[in-house]
C-alpha cells in the first residue's frame, strides 16, 4: 500500500509545483512534449471525439460571451474586445466538431450544443452588424474607412468600440467570411436567418462584398500599406474571400430546405466577374506595397478557395512559401514590425523608411502551418501534411492540464536582435507568452481543431 501512496503523492506533488511555476510565471505555457495527450492506441471515434471535446470546451467554448456568443481577442484580464473575424474561426472550430459528432448515434446532447455554440456566435455577428444598418446604406453610396462597418465590438454588449480615427475598421475581408460561413453552417441544416429583416441585410451586405474590387482597405492585418502610415490598399486576400464569398451565396436560399423564394440572394454577375479579374491580375502579389502576404494562404486555400487557375496558384503558394517560411510559423510579410523588439508601442503608425528596422528579425506565426496542413488535407497530400505537423510538434504549448495551445507568434528578443541580423536564423525565438497578447490565441486554438480533425 505504501508503492502507490507514496506514487501518487509524487505525482500530486509534480502537478502542484508545475501549477505554483505557471502561476509566478504568469504563462499557461509549457513546452508540449507530444501534441497528444495520452490516450490509448485501441480507442474507439468516441474516445476520439471526446478528446477533442475536452479540448474545444476548455480553450474556445469557455471564453463564449453569455450575451452576445462573441469570443474575446484576450482571454485575461478586462479585455472587452471581440474581432469579428476571430469569432468567426472560432464558432467554425465548434461547427467542426459538431459535424464529427453527427456520426456518432448517442452523442449525448453534445452535437447540438456545439451547432448552438456556432449559431449563437454567427447570430451575435449578425446582431452587431444589424445594428449599424445605417453604415451600410452609406457604405454602398460611399464605400471610404469612415462608412463602412465596424469591425471590433463589445464582445458582451455588441456596442462600437474605437473610432474610425482609432483603428481601421475597413477589412472587407471580415465580412467576405461571415457571408462564406454563413452559407456553409446552413447548408449543414444550421437554422441562423430568422426573417425577412435578416434576409434583406445579409442582401446589402452582399451589394456591400460586390464592390470589394475597387474598395481599397487594411486588409487582414487591420494596417493597410506594408509601410503602416494609415493609407488602405486594395488586397488581393480581400478580393479573393469577397469573390468567394459571392460564388457561394449567390441563389442561396437563407433559411435551408424550408425556404421560398423571397429568402434567396442574388449576386451580381458583372460584379463577381469583375472581382475574379482583379484577383487574377493581382496575384501573386499581395498589394501594391506587399509583394506576398501569409495573408494569402485563407484566400487561396481553405477556407476561401478564391482561385480557379492551377498555375496561379502554384506560383502564389510557393512565393509565401519561399519569402516567409520560418522554423517557428510564418512570417506575415517582409519587414512587418509588429510585435518585434524594435516597434515602438506607443505609436500607431511607422516613420517613413522605418520599416528597414524589421528585416530578419520578424515574427513567425505557427498559425500558418496549420493553414499548410489543411491545405495538404484538401489537395490530397499526404506529406504537406505530415510535413507541417513535424514543424508545428515543437512550437506547440500546453496548458496546466495539458491541452495544446498555440502561440500567437514568436519573437528575437531585443538582446538577440543585432545577432539575428547579422545570420538570419540563428537566434532561438520566444513564444508570445508574456500576456501582451492574453493567454490564449483563439484563432489558433480554432484552426487547431479544425486542422486535427482534418488530419
Amino acid at each position: 500500500m505504501a508503492g502507490p501512496a507514496g506514487l501518487m503523492a509524487d505525482v500530486s506533488w509534480e502537478v502542484l509545483e508545475r501549477r505554483a511555476r505557471v502561476k509566478r510565471s504568469g504563462s499557461v505555457y509549457e513546452p508540449l512534449k507530444s501534441i497528444n495527450l495520452p490516450r490509448t492506441n485501441n480507442e474507439t471515434l468516441w474516445d476520439k471525439l471526446d478528446h477533442y471535446y475536452r479540448i474545444v470546451k476548455s480553450t474556445l467554448l469557455l471564453y463564449q460571451s453569455p450575451t452576445t456568443g462573441l469570443f474575446p481577442t484576450k482571454t485575461c484580464g478586462d479585455d472587452q474586445k471581440a474581432k469579428i473575424q476571430d469569432s468567426l474561426y472560432c464558432a467554425a472550430g465548434a461547427w467542426a466538431l459538431a459535424l464529427a459528432y453527427r456520426r456518432i448515434d448517442d452523442n449525448r446532447g453534445r452535437t447540438h450544443e456545439l451547432e448552438h455554440s456556432a449559431i449563437k456566435c454567427m447570430r451575435g455577428i449578425l446582431y452587431c452588424y444589424m445594428r449599424q444598418a445605417d453604415k451600410v446604406q452609406q457604405f454602398k453610396q460611399d464605400p471610404r474607412p469612415t462608412t463602412c462597418l465596424h469591425s471590433i465590438f463589445n464582445v458582451h454588449t455588441g456596442d462600437e468600440l474605437l473610432s474610425y480615427e482609432e483603428y481601421g475598421h475597413l477589412q472587407i475581408n471580415a465580412v467576405s467570411l461571415f457571408l462564406l460561413y454563413l452559407v456553409e453552417m446552413i447548408s449543414s441544416g444550421l437554422q441562423i436567418i430568422y426573417n425577412t429583416d435578416e434576409v434583406s441585410f445579409i442582401q446589402n451586405l452582399v451589394f456591400c462584398v460586390e464592390r470589394v474590387y475597387r474598395v481599397p482597405d487594411f486588409g487582414v492585418w487591420e494596417r493597410g500599406s506594408k509601410y503602416n502610415n494609415g493609407s488602405t490598399e486594395l488586397h488581393s486576400s480581400s478580393v479573393g474571400l469577397a469573390k468567394a464569398a459571392l460564388e457561394a451565396i449567390n441563389g442561396f436560399n437563407l433559411f435551408g430546405n424550408q425556404g421560398c423564394s423571397w429568402s434567396v440572394i442574388f449576386v451580381d454577375l458583372d460584379a463577381h466577374n469583375r472581382n475574379r479579374q482583379t484577383l487574377c491580375s493581382l496575384l501573386p502579389r499581395e498589394s501594391r506595397s506587399h509583394n506576398t502576404d501569409a495573408a494569402l494562404l485563407p484566400c487561396i486555400s481553405y477556407p476561401a478557395f478564391a482561385l480557379d487557375d492551377e498555375v496561379l496558384f502554384r506560383q502564389t503558394l510557393d512565393k509565401v512559401v519561399r519569402k516567409l517560411k520560418g522554423k517557428y510559423g510564418f512570417k506575415r510579410f517582409l519587414r512587418d514590425g509588429y510585435r518585434t523588439s524594435l516597434e515602438d508601442p506607443n505609436r500607431r503608425y511607422y516613420k517613413p523608411a522605418e520599416i528597414k528596422l524589421f528585416d530578419d528579425i520578424e515574427c513567425e506565426f505557427p498559425i500558418f502551418f496549420l493553414y499548410m496542413m489543411i491545405d495538404g488535407v484538401f489537395r490530397g497530400n499526404p506529406k504537406q501534411v505530415k510535413e507541417y505537423q513535424d514543424l508545428l510538434t515543437p512550437v506547440l504549448h500546453q496548458t496546466i492540464d495539458g491541452y495544446p495551445v498555440v502561440p500567437k507568434y514568436y519573437y528575437v528578443p531585443a538582446d538577440f536582435v543585432e545577432y539575428e541580423k547579422r545570420d538570419p536564423g540563428s537566434q532561438k525565438r520566444f513564444p508570445s507568452n508574456c500576456g501582451r497578447d492574453g493567454k490564449l490565441f483563439l484563432w489558433g486554438q480554432a484552426l487547431y481543431i479544425i486542422a486535427q480533425l482534418l488530419a
